[in-house]
């Protein structure tokens, strides 16, 4: 899926909503405790309830991996899911990899090939040969860690070098120039919506993935306000505020209720810069 083919989506739908399924197994109601795989069937309803609200899903491999082979069995499981049964949708591995280029080819093969996810998440940090495996292969996105929401993102993403730049913004110039809009993406938290004018002076055009608006406290208009460019070019993440916005029986109710709100919203957004 490439750029305008992810720009269609978010028109047809009226909605640039990215539902992260960051499914904790001691949150699951008991109901689903007797199945064999119950955070896939947890999160299986999740996606029927949200699927026309979204544009695109992100598993978070850390609530997989602490199960083990069944956790790993629960992710395969979801993202064949979706692909079979809403295969317009965009699926992103929340992985945050980044290592020297063999190991990121076997990373690249697992994530592309073996699980058929659209996007992963890296991080930039050993530089240009731990990403580029992932943009030789066709049609598949990665997603570069620039700013992100938590505190500790000053200790080294907000450092001021010699050229008087940060070092996300050198981050972001830098690896810009590694592919194009139509393969690498970044990721920047909502709460530093400050921040996104500025990137966007340095990336006009590429998608930014946005995690932080509903339980982290960003700001979906803010986000919009600094970071939308005449292409949307936004997906904005909400994990917890949806998938866990009821814990009881009536959880998908729930789910499908705050997905709506949020596209309800971002519709608006979308009117008001005649995007739709």
């Amino acid at each position: 899926m490439n750029a305008e083919e992810l720009f269609r989506n978010i028109k047809r739908k009226k909605s640039f909503l990215c539902v992260g399924l960051d499914t904790d197994f001691k949150k699951i109601p008991k109901m689903l405790l007797h199945k064999e795989y119950p955070v896939f069937e947890y999160n299986k309803q999740i996606i029927d309830a949200t699927q026309e609200y979204a544009v695109a899903y992100k598993p978070n491999l850390a609530f997989y991996e602490m199960l083990g082979a069944a956790g790993y069995m629960s992710l395969e499981m979801t993202i064949t899911y979706i692909r079979e049964t809403y295969p317009d949708l965009f699926i992103i591995a929340d992985a945050k990899r980044g290592d020297i280029g063999n190991t990121s080819h076997m990373y690249a093969h697992a994530f592309f090939k073996t699980l058929d996810c659209d996007a992963i998440t890296l991080s930039p940090y050993m530089g240009y040969d731990s990403i580029s495996p992932f943009l030789e292969v066709k049609g598949k996105w990665a997603i570069l860690l620039a700013l992100t929401s938590n505190d500790g993102s000053k200790d080294f993403q907000q450092l001021k070098l010699e050229s008087k730049k940060l070092l996300f913004e050198e981050v972001i110039s830098t690896s810009s120039g590694w592919g194009t809009v139509n393969n690498i993406m970044y990721v920047v938290g909502a709460t530093k919506a400050e921040a996104l004018t500025r990137i966007r002076t340095l990336i006009p055009e590429h998608f930014l993935l946005v995690p932080g608006v509903g339980s982290q406290g960003g700001s979906l208009n803010e986000v919009a306000r600094y970071g939308m460019n005449d292409r949307c070019g936004l997906l904005v993440n909400a994990s917890r505020s949806i998938i866990y916005a009821d814990v009881t029986n009536k959880f998908e109710d729930a789910a499908r209720e705050e997905a709506s709100r949020l596209q309800k919203q971002m519709e608006e957004i979308l009117g008001q810069r005649q995007l739709i």
